[in-house]
């Protein structure tokens, strides 16, 4: 990654025409090509920017750029438009270059691999006397994040979703159409699980038979006492 911090203009011009007036900016031009102009302020937001795939061209400026005070001209061209980025550089205050190797990417808390080891984990919360059969069990459309064995024969099927919408009952409703027809599993019903379940979701849910069942992501964690709780 390269960071410029440097007094320069900018003007965007294809699908749309932008300009930025001369000011001391951040700019930013990472390894898949993209290049960036951010102020000190926006939060994460740059002011203008070109993705890739694109291709950076700096070049001299010209004797009325130069006579206007430009040290280097930062020409941006899109590969598959018209789209360009033209970025004067006047005064550079700082400049420098940095290996940021491979990134791992965003591990948000709370996302579904964690709710269905939570789940996993504490099963009772389907109802007394279930029993885990196993995580991610395979069917010939995908795995069922978790298989249960009801107390009073059959088993249980839960699909899980940090925010619970209409996709994930139709999901499900197809593992269980599946799962029905192996008379070593059935009679298998359906528990939709989520932190958060939409409206219209528990309504298809609750027309097809299946349960719904909201996780209180903190106090599985055990960071919450749902008990102790007033509201």
């Amino acid at each position: 990654m390269r960071l410029v911090v440097a007094t320069c203009s900018a003007r965007y011009s294809g699908r749309l025409t932008a300009h930025l007036p001369l000011a001391t900016r951040l700019l930013v031009v990472k390894a898949d090509g993209s290049v960036l102009l951010h102020s000190d302020g926006g939060s994460y937001k740059p002011l203008n920017w070109m993705s890739p795939p694109c291709t950076l061209k700096v070049t001299d400026p010209d004797d009325e750029a130069a006579a206007r005070g430009v040290t280097q001209v930062w020409t941006v061209q899109h590969a598959k438009s018209d789209d360009r980025l033209e970025i004067e550089l006047h005064e550079v205050a700082h400049e420098s270059s940095h290996d940021l190797g491979i990134d791992p990417g965003l591990i948000k808390d709370g996302v579904e691999a964690h709710l269905q080891e939570l789940l996993a984990a504490q099963i009772m919360l389907l109802g007394d006397g279930h029993s885990l059969v196993r995580r991610e069990y395979m069917t010939a459309i995908g795995p069922v994040d978790i298989l249960a064995r009801a107390p009073g024969g059959g088993h249980v099927a839960v699909e899980i979703k940090r925010r619970g919408d209409i996709d994930g009952v139709e999901q499900l409703t197809r593992y269980l159409d599946l799962l029905n027809r192996d008379p070593l599993l059935a009679p298998v019903r359906g528990v939709f699980a989520a932190q958060e379940i939409k409206p219209q979701a528990r309504v298809l849910a609750t027309d097809r038979g299946i349960g719904c069942l909201v996780l209180d992501y903190d106090a599985m964690r055990g960071m919450d006492d749902a008990e102790a709780r007033l509201f």
